[in-house]
Formats: structure tokens, C-alpha cells, sequence
């Protein structure tokens, strides 16, 4: 049987799966959508159905696009989709039809969109920049027959801003090299080599590839495979410059599937330069990034996959990343039914020079303050605690949609600080700074429903903390079932889902082994966006 009649085969029997009506939403409620329990208020999710890694992020007409991996007839992976929602300020989402189907090449694995600007493709109509989307292709006939070529490149295109797709009819783009893990391409108009690059993730290693017009590409490069930590499959790749002052770094995002401190999923980073082949790393970077070791964007279990948006106007000049609120440890298993994952906030990256060389930092987009509710603020000043304090009375709203400022100081170098969230079933989520073991923690392990995966709660999650100021500062965005913690401005980042039986109503702020200087402390309610 030829390769072609295999494909039609398989592109059959995806598009009769398509149609054919499944028992997974059926029962399903519309008017309930975005009120089911552990359902996020204010971060982005799908209305029905499976998500992980967000795709093609691209601004384009006022609009930021956000496209993700989606299986719409269940609430487990399954055959990979481009969904799409649309938001014009980066915190109130519009969802809209989706995007890419599965064909006769493959799913639609990840991959990101641009803004063709000067036609180069050829695929703009009317002298207008065609939106032209990179995906991966995944061939799960190659992949049943263990075949080493199972993934490919392909291109597709959009002249009405992202509301209909036509895929290029030379798909692939890109041909398989040999390698099993041949995904996620990142593309970006590299305007002082006059050329396309594209960052892709190959098994253990980055690609970097070249092209003109985004239909024939050639390899340029690589980087990696004695860099970093290396326990797991490299994914979902990035390349972008960050300055600080008259100082322009590169950044390389690397997404790996094992491998985070905590356990599972996370994102590591490198600092460098690009020289219109290649990533080069800094020297003063290698000593923390080699023997396994590595700078994370974020030390919680829950941010990966995160990669940045596409065409930024220049007068806006952020770097902004969102990432799969989730784990592959465990994300087909949570306990949500209509829907499974949603998004971490949106987060401005941002280069800082340390004591240890330069950092990405990273910070919720000032679009949040949108949704904060001015009539709804609770503050603590200059006050000393030492055992336990209940805010929750004091709050007049639920904290469990709430964003919680604190700047403190700690009096002894054993004091624990702790800002616990509670039901009345006494359930708990905790998290805060250990001064005896200088590291910052998340405490899940009492936190309601946990046993539906092994790996979820076994242990308290923990980061050192690298920063020497001696006042400490925590920013933390609560949301139904999750938590994003930002401390010492954004040098360190720690983002935890939890799923309480009954949502957490209590606030409690506690100083053990000594007592804490609070000196600034706001909580604020959050409106939902749904």
C-alpha cells in the first residue's frame, strides 16, 4: 500500500471521527459554560473540551491571536486542532471557530504565526500581509508503524485576519530529517539578515532553520546538546532579544518534557546572541547551565509550553509570553470534566543584569490591573505578625479571584512566612518564604482532590531564592483553582493548580519561628472575564 493511500486512509477515518457524535458533551449545558467548579474566572480556557500548548500568538489589527493544541470531542489529548480566541487588551478572551484541522499529513501539532509583512510568500491577496501560521504535522500512521519520520513542517494562510485558513498546497515545508521528535517551529522576521528564522525543537537539541519566504527553508544551524538539562524531550522553541539599557541579549526558550526541579514539564531559558545562524551562548552563562543545570522561567509544576507573541507594534516593544497552565505528569487526569487546562496570565519577560550574570524576569502584563476591582481592596501596613492572622472578615470579598500584594522583612533567619488559602472543610493551599532554607515554597499536599494522580501532591514544592535584598516582595494572582506567584519583582516564578472540594472562602496570613514585618500588604478582588 503506497504512502499516499495510507494517508487517505488515516485523513478518513480522522474526519469520520470528526463527524460522528461521541458521548463527551452531550450532557453538557451551555449555559454552565465558565461556571463549573475548578472552572478559572479570569484566565483563558477552552469553553469544551482539551487543551494544552498555546499556538501562533500573533498581533495583528488590534488583536492579539491566540491559537492552542485543542481536541474538541473530549477532555483528553486526542487528535490535535488549532483552537483560536481573540482578546484586545490580553485579559478579555473572545473564542472563536477553529482554526487548522487535522488532514491527510497529520494532526496539527504546535508551532506559531507571523505577520508576512513584505508578501514573501506570495500568499497575500489585495497588496495585504497574509497571516501565515508554521505548525508541525504529526503522521500517527508513521508513528503506529514506529517509523522515525513522523513529523514534518507545513505552512497554512489567512487573508481576513485568522477567521479562515487555507493550507499550502506543497505541505510540508520542511521534510522529515531522520529524527522521531521534529517539532514546534517558532519563526521571526530577522530584519538585519533580511530573512526568516525559525527556532524548532529536535529531540534533544534546537534547529535553527533559514528561509526567504517561508516556503523553502534550509538548516542554518543548532544548539544545545551539551547545554542544559537534557532528562527529558526538548519542545517548544524560542528566539527573541531582550535589552536592558543599550544592552541587546538573545534568549532562548527551551520547553522540556521531563525535567523541571519539581518534577515533569517545565521551561529552561538561555542567555546568548544570534548570529543569523545560530544561538550562541554566553560565556558567563555556562557554569549554571551545564551538567544537567538550568535558568527556569518558572519553578512551578504548572507553566510550559510558553512561548512568546509575534508582531508586538514597536511603539509597545513588551516581549509577552503565556504558557499551558499544566503538567504532562498529570494533565489528563485532573479532575475537570467539560474542559481540561487553561492558560497562565499573560507575562511581560524583561532582561536584568545580576550578580550572577543577566536574568529574564518575568511579570503579569499591566492589562491585568483591568480587571482588578477598585471597590474591593483590602490593606495591612507596618504591622508585625507573629503566629496566626485571619484576614478573611476583614476582606468583604472571596479571595479565591483576588490578586495579594506583600513586601516584608523577616526578624530570624528560622522564620517561616505562609499565606494560606482554606475551606471550611479544612483544605488548604499554602505558599510563602522558608528563611532557614532561603527558598521560596507551594504547599498542595492538603489541598482537596489529589489522589487522582501519584505524582500531583507528593511533595511541597520549592525554589531557592536568588535575590539578596533584604525586604521581600510577593505578588500572587489567586484564581478559583490556581495560583501564580511573582516574588522579589519577577526574578523568581512559581504557578500551582490545585482543585478543592469546596473553593477556598478563608485568607490567613502566618509567621512561624520568629515573627515577619509586613510592610505593605493589598488584596484585591479580581472580575471574572466570562
Amino acid at each position: 500500500m503506497s504512502l499516499k493511500t495510507i494517508q487517505n486512509i488515516a485523513f478518513a477515518l480522522i474526519m469520520f471521527a470528526l463527524i460522528t457524535p461521541k458521548v463527551f458533551g452531550q450532557n453538557h449545558d451551555p449555559s454552565k459554560v465558565y461556571k463549573e467548579q475548578h472552572r478559572p474566572l479570569y484566565h483563558f480556557s477552552p469553553s469544551i473540551g482539551w487543551m494544552n500548548d498555546p499556538n501562533g500568538m500573533v498581533y495583528y489589527k488590534g488583536e492579539y491571536h491566540l491559537f492552542y493544541q485543542h481536541y474538541p470531542n473530549d477532555n483528553v489529548w486526542g487528535p490535535m486542532h488549532w483552537g483560536h480566541t481573540v482578546s484586545k487588551d490580553l485579559v478579555n478572551w473572545k473564542n472563536l471557530p477553529i482554526a487548522l484541522y487535522p488532514d491527510s499529513l497529520g494532526y496539527i501539532f504546535s508551532g506559531s504565526a507571523v505577520i508576512d509583512w513584505k508578501n514573501t510568500s506570495g500568499l497575500g491577496i489585495n497588496n495585504k500581509p497574509p497571516m501565515v501560521a508554521i505548525f508541525t504535522y504529526h503522521n500517527m500512521e508513521a508513528e503506529k508503524a514506529q517509523r522515525s519520520d513522523v513529523e514534518s513542517q507545513g505552512i497554512a494562510f489567512s487573508n481576513d485576519n485568522g477567521r479562515t485558513w487555507i493550507k499550502y498546497a506543497k505541505n510540508p515545508v520542511i521534510k522529515n530529517n531522520g529524527s522521531r521528535d521534529f517539532r514546534d517551529p517558532k519563526v521571526f522576521w530577522d530584519e538585519k539578515h533580511q530573512q526568516w528564522v525559525m527556532a524548532l525543537a529536535v529531540q534533544n537539541h534546537h534547529e535553527f532553520w533559514v528561509s526567504k519566504n517561508l516556503k523553502e527553508w534550509s538548516n542554518s544551524g543548532s544548539f544545545g546538546k551539551e547545554w542544559g538539562n537534557h532528562s527529558g524531550v526538548w519542545e517548544c522553541a524560542d528566539l527573541f532579544p531582550l535589552k536592558e539599557g543599550d544592552v541587546t541579549k538573545w534568549v532562548l526558550i527551551v520547553n522540556i518534557n521531563p525535567g523541571l526541579p519539581n518534577g515533569g514539564s517545565g521551561t529552561q531559558y538561555f542567555v546568548g546572541d544570534f548570529d543569523g545562524k545560530t544561538f550562541i551562548l554566553d560565556e558567563d552563562q555556562k557554569p549554571f547551565v551545564k551538567n544537567g543545570h538550568a535558568l527556569w522561567l518558572d519553578y512551578g509544576r504548572d507553566n510550559y509550553a510558553g512561548v512568546t507573541w509575534s508582531d508586538i507594534p514597536k511603539e509597545d516593544g513588551r516581549r509577552i509570553l503565556i504558557g499551558w497552565m499544566s503538567n504532562w505528569d498529570y494533565a489528563n487526569q485532573v479532575p475537570t470534566s467539560a474542559w481540561r487546562s487553561a492558560c497562565t496570565l499573560p507575562r511581560e519577560l524583561t532582561l536584568k543584569k545580576t550578580k550572577n550574570g543577566y536574568r529574564v524576569f518575568a511579570n503579569p502584563v499591566k492589562e491585568v490591573g483591568l480587571l482588578k476591582d477598585k471597590s474591593q481592596v483590602f490593606t495591612l501596613k507596618n504591622q508585625v505578625v507573629d503566629g496566626t492572622k485571619d484576614l478573611s472578615s476583614a476582606l468583604k470579598f472571596s479571595p479565591k479571584t483576588s490578586a495579594l500584594n506583600v513586601t516584608f522583612e523577616v526578624t530570624e533567619a528560622k522564620t517561616k512566612f505562609e499565606i494560606i488559602m482554606e475551606n471550611s472543610r479544612g483544605e488548604f493551599y499554602a505558599l510563602g518564604y522558608d528563611a532557614k532554607k532561603n527558598e521560596f515554597f507551594s504547599d498542595r499536599t492538603q489541598s482537596g482532590k489529589v489522589n487522582f494522580s501519584a505524582k500531583f501532591a507528593k511533595n511541597i514544592h520549592v525554589t531557592p531564592r536568588t535575590s539578596t535584598d533584604k525586604t521581600i516582595s510577593l505578588n500572587i494572582y489567586f484564581d478559583v483553582a490556581s495560583a501564580e506567584m511573582f516574588a522579589d519583582k519577577g526574578e523568581t516564578v512559581m504557578t500551582e493548580i490545585f482543585f478543592p472540594n469546596e473553593d477556598f472562602s478563608k485568607l490567613k496570613i502566618k509567621s512561624s519561628n520568629g515573627s515577619v514585618k509586613i510592610k505593605e500588604l493589598k488584596v484585591q478582588a479580581i472580575k471574572g472575564i466570562w
